[in-house]
């Protein structure tokens, strides 16, 4: 066990320590100590990185287990800050959240860590099971021992996903009081795990926030999804795989844009309170791909229509929703969040990381991924 943890960019494996963990002794005032689950994913870096760069006096602790979408490349940029912490861990493991929340004592939690990919909780139900639901229970206990004496100003911040609420018609929008209607393991495990903290508000009286998000776009998503998907294969010259004839609707959310409502929502929320934060930004997905053709083609310098040439339509998977849409307007009314671009314009950044970093994309592509992707869409 490494004891120098405030040396830049900590690095703490706790997954194979067998001796106790001792609390380290913290040699400058930090005046909040924030938990992170996840950080190293997709959404998880940006909220680690909005906390680390704007709140210098926090102690932001990023636990992830480094799974195939936790990549510690994510976080470059951060890693050397004073106020930064990674450890390796799977919050699957109770007594090694136990450990670790007896460690840092930490004021506040922002759960991120999850399985997020239907297509992978149709094949694996039970893996989507132990991470969504046991994980975030695990944390919901060592939350509640470390902070039986005293909650006040603690906060336990829990992110879900829309599909929770099932799918909607061609018409109308997900509000913080829809029933719950899940229609695949992954959503019905996010499901459960909303449920179980708010019992946990209801039960101990442990103060938590809740926010359930729309589709995430942006640097450093994991190429099984949609956008990161098309861009790798347009640059490879590969098939699109589009699911069905390509009307299902999804209301898209600029990963930064996210990142920025869950610190307004940490912050600011009303504890026991559920929070939506959409995009106002549907698109077809078929509508969706052939806009990001359009700009593949002129950034890269190719003929119009191109790219739009690769689009293959494929079976679709079991438990598909129709139609995901946000109404963001209580976060909007009472904190005062708007996302700050366009889907267009987002989308256009997004392209834009991709093409400067495919060092990036082509080594994250080389190992498991690419085995699923040959799997999945070989025979498109």
């Amino acid at each position: 066990m490494r004891n120098d943890l405030y040396k830049p960019y900590h690095r703490i494996n706790l997954m194979n320590e067998t001796k106790p963990y001792q609390p380290y002794q913290q040699t400058n005032k930090m005046i909040k100590k924030i938990i992170i689950t996840g950080g190293a994913g997709f959404i998880g870096s940006h909220v680690v990185r909005e906390f680390v760069n704007k709140y210098p006096e926090y102690q932001i602790i990023n636990i992830d287990a480094l799974t195939y979408a936790g990549n510690l490349e994510n976080l470059r940029d951060v890693e050397d800050r004073p106020n930064y912490t990674f450890v390796k861990a799977d919050i699957r493991d109770a007594q090694l959240v136990s450990r670790i929340f007896e460690a840092f004592k930490p004021d506040g939690v922002i759960h991120l860590a999850a399985e997020s990919h239907v297509d992978r909780s149709i094949a694996d139900p039970l893996a989507f099971v132990m991470t969504n639901v046991i994980g975030t229970v695990n944390l919901l206990n060592a939350a509640k021992e470390t902070w039986k004496d005293n909650s006040e100003g603690k906060r336990f911040h829990h992110v879900s996903t829309d599909e929770v609420y099932g799918t909607l018609g061609e018409a109308g929008l997900f509000t913080e009081e829809t029933p719950y209607d899940p229609h695949s393991p992954y959503s019905a495990s996010k499901a459960s795990s909303d449920h179980f903290v708010r019992a946990y508000h209801d039960t101990y009286d442990l103060p938590v926030v809740i926010t359930n998000c729309s589709n995430n776009y942006g640097p450093n998503h994991f190429p099984e999804k949609l956008i990161p998907l098309c861009i790798h294969n347009i640059l490879h010259n590969r098939p699109l795989p589009i699911y069905g004839d390509g009307r299902f609707t999804r209301d898209w959310l600029f990963v930064i844009d996210h990142a920025r409502a869950i610190d307004l929502v940490f912050h600011r929320g009303n504890t026991g309170e559920s929070y939506n934060i959409g995009g106002f930004n549907e698109w077809k997905n078929i509508d969706l791909v052939k806009e990001l053709c359009r700009q593949m083609d002129d950034k890269l310098g190719r003929p119009a229509g191109t790219s739009e040439k690769l689009i293959t339509f494929v079976k679709d998977r079991p438990g598909r929703d129709l139609r995901y849409a946000i109404d963001a307007t209580k976060i909007n009314r009472e904190l005062g969040y708007k996302p700050s671009v366009t889907f267009e314009e987002g989308l256009s950044r997004t392209i834009d990381w991709y093409l400067n970093n495919q060092e990036w994309l082509d080594h994250v592509t080389s190992g498991d991924y690419q085995r699923y992707y040959e799997k999945q869409y070989s025979k498109s």
